[in-house]
C-alpha cells in the first residue's frame, strides 16, 4: 500500500491544539536550485546550537528544572524577581478581597498588603501589621507554605548553577591546513583559560559533509579523522591538535571550494578532569569551510622571559600566518 493513500475504513483525526499553533512551512530535501544557501552551524560555539526543529513536542513544564540551568544568568535572575514580585501582588489582592484582614493596614491600600505580603512570604514579622480575620490567617498560611517551598527551589536551583562543572577552554577561531614535516596537516589549538590543569585531557575531530548516496538521495556523513595526539595527561599550557592529510584522510583530494559545497563543518569535542574540582568538563565547538585557513600556519605563542620563565602570549592565539613560497 502506498504511505500516500488514505484508509476509507478510518476517520479523519482532527489536529490538536498542537498542531493547531505550530503550522509547518513546506520542506524540501535539497536547496532550491539556483539558490545560494548560507552555511548552518550544527554546533554552535555559544551555549546553545542554532538547528531550528518543527512538530518536536515541547514539554516546558515537564522540563522545567532542565530549562533553569540553561537559562543565562541575567534571564534566571529577571525571572525569579518577577515570578517574586507577581507572587506578592497576588497575595495582596487576595487580602484587599475583605476589608479589614491585615490590622493596622489602611483600608483598601494596595501598597500596605503587598509589603504586608512580602513580609509574611519571607516570614519577617516586623509586628506592625498582622492578619486580624481567620480568612487572613487561611491566606497567610498558604503564602508562608508557598514562600518557604519557593525559597527551598530557587536556593537548590541557584546552588546547581553553581556547582555545574563547566570547561573554560579556548578553542581557536580558525583552523590551518598546511605541511608539517613534508605533509599537508590540518591543526588547530586549545588552551586552557583557568590557571589550573586538566588531567587526562582528550580531543576528538569529526567532519560531516554532504554526500549524494548511489540511489541519489542527499545524506549528511560523518567522518571521524585520524589525530597525531588525541589525548594529553596534562593540558596546563597550549595543545595543537594535527590530523595528517594522507590518502586514508576524508580530507584528501579536498579544497575550501569543495568543502563550501559540501556543506562541510569540522566539530571538535575537548574532555578531561578538572583538578580543583574533580569533575569530568567537556567542551566544543566547530568550524566552517570559510574558517579553515588554507597555506596557513598558527602564530608562534609561547616564548621565554629574560628571567627564564615560559610565557603563553595569548594575544595571538588565534592568528594564522600565511605560508611564504619557500615553505
Amino acid at each position: 500500500m502506498s504511505s500516500t493513500a488514505a484508509d476509507p475504513g478510518t476517520p479523519p483525526t482532527r489536529p490538536t491544539a498542537h498542531h493547531r499553533r505550530q503550522r509547518a512551512p513546506p520542506l524540501r530535501s535539497e536547496p532550491p536550485a539556483g539558490s545560494n544557501p548560507q552555511p548552518v552551524r550544527l554546533i554552535a560555539r555559544e551555549t546553545a546550537d542554532r538547528t531550528r526543529t518543527i512538530g518536536l513536542p515541547r514539554p516546558w513544564l515537564g522540563d522545567l528544572y532542565h530549562f533553569a540551568l540553561r537559562l543565562a544568568w541575567w534571564r534566571f535572575l529577571l525571572i525569579g524577581l518577577s515570578a517574586y514580585l507577581a507572587a506578592n501582588a497576588a497575595f495582596a489582592l487576595l487580602y484587599l478581597a475583605q476589608p479589614g484582614a491585615i490590622a493596622n493596614a489602611r483600608p483598601g491600600s494596595f501598597a500596605d498588603a503587598f509589603f504586608f505580603s512580602i513580609q509574611t512570604i519571607a516570614t519577617l514579622g516586623y509586628g506592625v501589621m498582622a492578619p486580624a480575620t481567620f480568612y487572613a490567617n487561611i491566606i497567610v498560611t498558604i503564602e508562608t507554605a508557598g514562600g518557604l517551598m519557593l525559597l527551598a527551589l530557587t536556593t537548590g536551583l541557584a546552588f546547581a548553577r553553581f556547582s555545574r562543572p563547566t570547561a573554560r577552554i579556548l578553542f581557536s577561531r580558525v583552523a590551518v591546513i598546511g605541511p608539517y614535516n613534508g605533509a599537508p596537516t590540518l591543526s588547530f589549538r586549545l588552551a586552557n583559560q583557568r590557571r589550573n590543569q586538566i588531567l587526562e585531557a582528550e580531543v576528538a575531530a569529526i567532519l560531516l559533509r554532504d554526500e549524494r548516496t548511489a540511489e541519489g538521495a542527499l545524506i549528511r556523513r560523518f567522518y571521524d579523522l585520524k589525530l597525531a595526539r588525541t589525548r594529553t595527561p596534562v593540558f596546563a599550557l597550549t595543545f595543537t591538535v594535527m590530523h595528517e592529510i594522507d590518502r586514508d584522510s576524508p580530507l584528501h583530494g579536498a579544497s575550501a571550494a569543495s568543502l563550501q559545497a559540501d556543506n562541510a563543518e569540522l566539530i571538535v569535542t575537548a574532555s578531561g578532569i578538572d583538578e580543583t574540582i574533580a569533575a569530568r568538563v567537556h567542551a566544543r565547538t566547530s568550524y566552517l569551510p570559510h574558517e579553515i585557513r588554507w597555506n596557513h600556519r598558527f602564530a608562534d605563542v609561547i616564548g621565554w622571559t629574560d628571567d627564564g620563565c615560559r610565557v603563553v602570549d595569548y594575544r595571538r592565539f588565534h592568528t594564522a600566518v600565511p605560508l611564504s613560497a619557500s615553505e
